[in-house]
């Protein structure tokens, strides 16, 4: 498990993250949302050991990650910019990780290349951007780390390959308790793979939240009301937003589905359907109870 507490980073004037707090269960993937510029990068290099933090406690299984090898054997860092040695292929780059990694699956290395269509002596500097970040999620699974942290990874793969990674991410989570922390300024990216997602602004996590929670909670509804049914259910349920267009209404609202069916099942509306709710709909209701635009932030 991986434990933030009041951890803060500077760069000269810059407060890069400030008093930062979170948990992040082992076996989840995490998403940690921001806009450019908020602290995402600084908290993974931080939690990669890659940085030491100014501030508060970082721990992973309850050791500190700085200048801990046996840690960092457990963690690989995929970060937004992709830097490689001069002239190397990804053959040397899978042979040059062997030497840290003692769990790296050379195996599977091959198969994943093979199946991703890439040349493994094919000098790195020839390739795309896309293709630099399929040979650092190949490379990071295969190390065998407890651990992945992703900057950006997804950015730069076309549709079909940012599924395919997704589904070597869930594979990995199930199969051996990978625990993937994916930092993203993009909230559509990260909603059918993550169970637990942070907000992150002007380097503080103003939320932090279980989706499966959330979605517990909130609910998107489609209605054709009859009569007064709208002013009798409006003044029984906990509205969050509300859209109007002709007779139909598109509500999101809070509180449990069974309390919610019987409240519109009273008033018997000419059409009632419930919806499931994006990521995107999600954060903007929650953080707008909290006061904050998401829309602002992120979107």
């Amino acid at each position: 498990m991986i434990i933030a507490e009041g951890v803060s980073k500077r760069f000269d004037d810059v407060l890069a993250l400030d008093h930062v707090s979170a948990g992040i269960q082992d076996r989840s993937v995490f998403g940690l949302i921001g806009t450019n510029g908020a602290g995402k990068s600084t908290f993974l290099r931080l939690l990669s050991g890659i940085l030491a933090p100014d501030e508060g406690r970082l721990e992973i299984d309850g050791e500190g990650v700085f200048e801990n090898l046996a840690v960092k054997q457990r963690c690989f860092y995929i970060s937004d910019e992709q830097y490689f040695f001069p002239g190397c292929s990804p053959a040397e780059l899978r042979d040059y990780y062997r030497q840290y990694y003692p769990r790296f699956d050379t195996a599977r290395w091959g198969q994943l290349m093979q199946a991703f269509g890439l040349d493994a002596d094919r000098k790195l500097r020839t390739f795309s951007k896309g293709m630099k970040k399929q040979v650092s999620v190949i490379c990071g699974l295969c190390t065998g780390a407890d651990y992945l942290f992703c900057d950006e990874t997804f950015d730069g793969l076309d549709p079909v390959m940012r599924q395919t990674v997704k589904s070597l991410f869930a594979a990995d989570v199930a199969e051996r308790g990978l625990t993937p922390v994916v930092a993203s300024h993009n909230l559509r990216e990260l909603e059918d793979i993550c169970d637990h997602v942070g907000l992150l602004h002007k380097g503080g996590i103003l939320f932090s939240r279980d989706l499966d929670e959330m979605r517990l909670g909130i609910h998107k509804l489609q209605v054709i009301f009859t009569g007064d049914g709208a002013d009798t259910v409006f003044s029984r349920i906990k509205i969050l937003s509300q859209e109007q267009r002709g007779s139909l209404y598109t509500l999101v609202v809070r509180g449990t589905a069974e309390d919610i069916k019987r409240e519109f099942h009273a008033i018997q509306p000419m059409f009632f359907e419930m919806l499931p709710l994006t990521l995107e709909e999600i954060f903007i209701s929650e953080t707008e109870v909290a006061g904050y635009d998401v829309k602002k932030l992120i979107l």
